[in-house]
């Protein structure tokens, strides 16, 4: 099988990248794992990759469209995407638009309270470590990133929650939270940060406008149960999922 030929770069908790057809791009493969608090909560959710990765294409498509630089290139079958290879930046960045999750809980806020404005927060990424939450000073202090790439990040992250906000605001979704994750790309001399990883219900905190349903990871995160159906919702949504499939969780049917 194709599968065991293919050279595996890094696997994560919910992706493995493969070494891709050309140099400079790899193929980037969904898992089906659902994890949180840094794996400690691990189970396999039948169909999760496919609705990841369609939606994250879906996403990433859009930015491509509007001039915001992504690695994404295309969607290469059900569960793999082709992604152009980028130095990734070891920083979660975090754009919170509603209070939910850590910084509630840190800072003392009614989860769901509307926040002033739109706030980004820096983590450093390491499992071992927890992910802690980091100053820009910290960024630049240990050369995570310079403070023109950490310009380039805030005004990326902008960029993206104007455009999520909008998207799911069309579709009766309140964007809670999202993380991204940056890279640099190198083109000949040039180099440029771009939207790495994936931006799917894995990363953001997805609310129903009406009901505050969630439509997210926290399904998963809290026990609530019903994860596959809240993430088949949000391609529904968005015009990724047929209406009429609310199929079981074996595989969903998902429009070409």
């Amino acid at each position: 099988m194709l599968m065991n030929r293919r050279r595996r770069i890094y696997e994560g908790k919910a992706k493995i990248l493969y070494e891709g057809p050309e140099p400079g791009t790899l193929i980037q493969h969904f898992k089906d794992d659902a994890t949180a608090f840094n794996a400690k909560k691990h189970e396999i959710i039948d169909g999760k990759g496919v609705l990841n990765n369609r939606i994250s294409e879906y996403i990433f498509n859009n930015l491509n469209a509007m001039g915001i630089p992504t690695h994404f290139i295309r969607r290469m079958n059900m569960r793999e995407q082709l992604i152009r290879e980028v130095e990734i930046i070891p920083l979660e960045v975090v754009v919170r638009n509603v209070a939910a999750g850590s910084i509630a809980k840190r800072l003392g806020l009614e989860e769901g309270t509307q926040l002033p404005r739109s706030i980004i927060e820096f983590y450093y990424k390491n499992d071992e470590l927890e992910d802690p939450l980091v100053a820009e000073e910290h960024v630049t202090a240990f050369g995570w990133a310079n403070p023109q790439e950490l310009d380039d990040i805030m005004a990326l992250a902008i960029r993206v929650n104007d455009f999520l906000s909008g998207l799911f605001l069309g579709v009766g979704i309140r964007l809670v939270d999202f993380k991204i994750e940056c890279g640099r790309l190198f083109e000949g001399d040039m180099m440029r940060i771009v939207v790495a990883d994936e931006i799917s219900p894995d990363s953001c905190r997805l609310w129903d406008i009406e009901t505050n349903d969630k439509l997210d990871k926290d399904r998963f995160r809290r026990d609530m149960g019903g994860m596959l159906e809240a993430y088949q919702e949000v391609a529904k949504r968005l015009g990724i999922l047929n209406e009429n499939d609310r199929q079981n969780p074996t595989g969903p049917t998902l429009v070409q």
